[in-house]
């Protein structure tokens, strides 16, 4: 004979059917709370630093994942500010290290850092908006590890780090090195007087793009270090045999101490598209063994001259092609480059180095 159930009220099964949890959102204002939520967080959770400077002994990480749908989110709290500060570290640690996939990090500086503030290994989808990499012991921010794809570095401020172990020798302000992954994007950075590199892409064996940005009196000695190893160019596009098309657009370097652009041995179809090298201590634009591609850019008053290119070079456009004038720019005083980012975190408004030139040259936004 067939047995039935009773009926069973409609609010017992609905407390009897599993409920996804919520995504939470932690709110910290101490050190051991920031710890703990960046440690323990799963794909939903944000996290919201309370405003102040945050002293942490011990690096912050975390291996977990977001996912495209449901990010792990680390951020300032509404518009307070955020200072996470290494100074507490023991010598050579880092003051965030992610090894995960789909997190976004926004409005935080990460300042004093005993060797690398920020190093994301073998990430997958991350975005980095609004902060700064300053002051640190190696270099600010450093993209690393194969399988590093898909991520966004968007109005970064990297400067003042500097390797005193070494002289300064590897101290970039973003590097994105020893790895491998493709769509990489580096958007509205500024790179600026950091002990070697602006942007140092050694022995990266995938394509990277940069846009927008700037990059500025890197290898300049500034720590009266007598044995200063620094290379100083703005922007170092290879090197360790790797062959690898990067592309640069509409993008700036000036006062830098070694080369505006270079190949760095790079012998791949590196892309350089409406830039702007000036007054940098070599040359504007260095391509020597490549075979890049160059087109619309503008280099002034660079010490070694304008641009050294292999016969495998293609160039069109540039002020130093035949042909091609050198337009006057509006303003050679720098100051405003260092103005505050607008509300949104874009580069300050600027007329220095601009031309009104719509075919050549840096727009510098």
């Amino acid at each position: 004979m067939a047995r039935y159930l009773a009926a069973t009220p409609l609010a017992l099964l609905a407390a009897l059917v599993p409920t996804p949890a919520s995504a939470a959102t932690v709110v910290v204002d101490t050190t051991a709370e920031l710890t703990s939520a960046i440690a323990s967080a799963t794909a939903g959770t944000v996290i919201q630093v309370r405003g102040g400077t945050y002293y942490p002994t011990a690096t912050l990480q975390s291996t977990a994942n977001g996912t495209s749908s449901s990010r792990i989110q680390l951020q300032a709290y509404g518009s307070e500010t955020v200072k996470i500060d290494g100074s507490n570290l023991p010598a050579g640690d880092w003051i965030f290290k992610l090894t995960a996939d789909y997190w976004t990090t926004s409005n935080i500086t990460f300042q004093n850092s005993p060797d690398s503030a920020v190093v994301c290994t073998s990430c997958t989808g991350t975005l980095w908006s609004n902060i700064k990499t300053i002051n640190g012991g190696d270099s600010g921010f450093t993209l690393t590890g194969d399988g590093t794809s898909d991520n966004t570095v968007r109005n970064l401020d990297s400067y003042g780090n500097y390797d005193a172990v070494n002289h300064g020798e590897n101290a970039d302000g973003i590097a994105i090195k020893f790895g491998s992954g493709t769509n990489n994007l580096v958007t509205g950075a500024r790179l600026y007087n950091n002990s070697d590199d602006g942007l140092d892409l050694w022995s990266w064996s995938s394509p990277v793009t940069v846009e927008h940005t700037w990059s500025f009196g890197n290898g300049q000695n500034r720590w009266s270090d007598t044995a200063f190893a620094g290379d100083g160019n703005g922007y170092k596009l290879g090197g360790d045999g790797e062959s690898v098309a990067h592309v640069i657009n509409n993008s700036a370097a000036w006062g830098d101490a070694g080369n505006g652009f270079t190949e760095n041995s790079n012998t791949g179809a590196i892309v350089i598209n409406r830039t702007t090298a000036y007054a940098n201590g070599n040359w504007g634009y260095y391509f020597a063994t490549g075979s890049a591609k160059l087109g619309k850019n503008l280099a002034v008053s660079n010490s070694s001259g304008t641009a050294t290119r292999s016969s495998s070079v293609t160039s069109s456009g540039n002020n130093w092609d035949t042909g091609i004038s050198t337009p006057s720019f509006l303003s050679t005083d720098a100051t405003t480059a260092y103005n505050a980012r607008g509300s949104d975190g874009s580069l300050p408004a600027t007329t220095f180095l601009t031309t009104g030139s719509s075919s050549i040259g840096a727009t510098m936004n």
